[in-house]
């Protein structure tokens, strides 16, 4: 594992930082944007999945401890992502019934 040269100082870390991060992969895993290990973009369903079952997992333990911005924006997210994991499994025919995310 290579060490990362950062410049400039971290973000700080909070709910909203956090589910980002969190997006940023699954946005990386549904090929829409470039791995930043490798330059390459690909869809990968099954770890696609994993990551918003991930987010949906964290809505579904936070749902009554959020305040009104981080529903919003974790809502808003969640949906975003199935929606192009729907979009990408038509487009790619990668996917099965049984490979649809968690959720509501």
């Amino acid at each position: 594992m290579k060490k990362e040269d950062h410049t400039g100082p971290m973000p700080e870390v909070t709910f909203s930082t956090f589910v980002l991060s969190l997006a940023s992969s699954a946005l990386v895993h549904l090929g829409e944007v470039p791995n930043p290990e490798t330059g390459q973009t690909g869809f990968d369903p099954d770890l696609s999945k994993h990551s918003i079952d991930i987010l949906e997992m964290l809505r579904a333990k936070t749902e009554n401890g959020l305040d009104e911005q981080e529903a919003k924006l974790l809502t808003g997210i969640l949906y975003e992502l199935r929606m192009k994991f729907v979009m990408n499994c038509d487009r790619t025919g990668a996917c099965t019934t049984d490979s649809a995310p968690a959720g509501n």
